[in-house]
């Protein structure tokens, strides 16, 4: 791997850029490795860098059944936080916010990571008092949060509406200033460089279409649309199709599988400095940075692994937006996309082993995959490789389901599920 510089960039430029090559191989499937990742999104793609950096595991193959950033990561809203109310999800993704503080220079890739802060407004009593409890249990843990009034939130972010004629009038707003966005193609990039540099293969164009087991039931490698491959381990981080993939191990998962929706206007100059959250009218909003107001709505009513969602999701979107910033009235659309995202009862996710033995799973990440890829990856890596969790995501088991140990983070989510 040539690693990026400023030498390197003026060298190129004065060679017309002809001489960077691929940031990545294109490598045959080998017949077998240590560990086999199936799924080449964010969390999976940062497992196998992880892997390959931290524990010295460099015979990793990821496997992807599309292309690199074809999924859920290249159909997200970049937003990233860690302000969530239980201790559980706030270690986890207060550890990925970290992470994602030094990433570009880990990676060096230029991931543009934007901490422009995210402010989650209060339309309502229930708003205020769920917020300043999310405020506090933050300060306990260490994680930056503050309330601020409605004329502060106007300050911080000057379109917002906090006039007393909205049907949904704003109160105030929780703060987290660290909190920001990130480029989701370039954290992909960034991680599949890296990985590839270290060794590891990503494989693209490989459907997983059955898990092979031995007869002690334990899993030994997985049947692909490119031949079989042996794995001692397979970490299967497969988002919305993680169902289907477990299935194939006789694996039942508690999850379930909706059309989350994201739109985008048209680009514009820059009007709007943060990101802004709203659980009552269940919209949330940035600026990208070629102008894009960048819109995501909450999971579609059904089931579904559809990418295409339904038309009345975006429009009511659409509608709340408008009555929080009314000057966006007046901006086009430009286009509108799906993600498939894999819902768990308590909206937390799933990081770590399963009944079957050499088999372990990362899912059900929801609404909130994207901001946690760092952390996840970094924990899910650790389990791998020592076969026991990390410390991080030791409550964050399968077996929760049936202990009741529930870590239910449904109004931290942010949106209305």
């Amino acid at each position: 791997m040539r690693r990026f510089s400023l030498s390197s960039l003026l060298s190129e430029s004065l060679n017309g850029h002809r001489g960077w090559g691929r940031q990545w191989r294109d490598p045959q499937p080998k017949p077998a490795y240590d560990v086999v990742i199936v799924g080449g999104g964010g969390h999976g793609l940062a497992t196998a860098y992880y892997l390959a950096t931290v524990h010295g595991i460099t015979n990793v193959a990821v496997l992807e059944k599309g292309w690199i950033g074809g999924g859920n990561t290249g159909r997200n809203t970049t937003i990233i936080r860690s302000n969530y109310l239980y201790d559980e999800s706030a270690a986890l993704y207060e550890h990925a916010l970290k992470l994602w503080e030094g990433l570009s220079q880990e990676l060096n890739y230029n991931v543009m990571f934007s901490q422009r802060g995210v402010l989650m407004l209060a339309h309502n009593l229930h708003d205020v008092q769920s917020f300043k409890r999310h405020v506090y249990a933050n300060r306990l843990n260490g994680i930056d949060n503050e309330w601020l009034t409605k004329e502060e939130c106007k300050a911080f972010c000057p379109p917002i509406d906090i006039s007393g004629s909205l049907r949904y009038p704003v109160l105030g707003g929780a703060l987290q200033r660290r909190a920001g966005t990130a480029r989701h193609d370039a954290v992909a990039w960034g991680y599949a460089r890296g990985a590839d540099a270290r060794g590891v293969d990503i494989i693209q164009n490989c459907e997983v279409k059955g898990i092979r087991r031995d007869a002690s039931g334990a899993a030994i490698g997985v049947e692909t649309t490119r031949g079989y491959i042996g794995a001692k381990r397979i970490g299967v981080v497969a988002a919305g199709h993680t169902s289907t993939v477990m299935a194939m191990a006789d694996v039942r998962m508690p999850l379930e599988s909706y059309p989350l929706q994201a739109l985008v206007s048209e680009p514009v100059k820059p009007v709007f400095p943060c990101v802004v959250m709203s659980n009552a009218v269940h919209a949330y909003i940035s600026q990208s940075d070629k102008g894009e107001l960048v819109i995501g709505a909450g999971t579609d009513q059904y089931t579904s692994y559809s990418q295409q969602g339904g038309l009345h999701i975006t429009t009511h979107t659409l509608d709340a937006i408008c009555e929080v910033f009314p000057q966006f009235t007046r901006m086009r659309m430009l286009r509108s996309w799906g993600g498939i995202v894999d819902v768990t009862p308590d909206r937390s996710p799933i990081i770590g082993k399963t009944p079957v033995e050499n088999l372990f799973v990362n899912c059900g990440w929801g609404t909130g995959g994207f901001k946690a890829t760092p952390g996840s990856g970094h924990v899910f890596a650790h389990t791998l490789a020592k076969g026991e969790p990390h410390p991080i995501n030791a409550p964050f088991t399968l077996d929760r389901f049936r202990t009741g140990r529930l870590i239910d983070e449904a109004a931290a989510a942010a949106v209305a599920h």
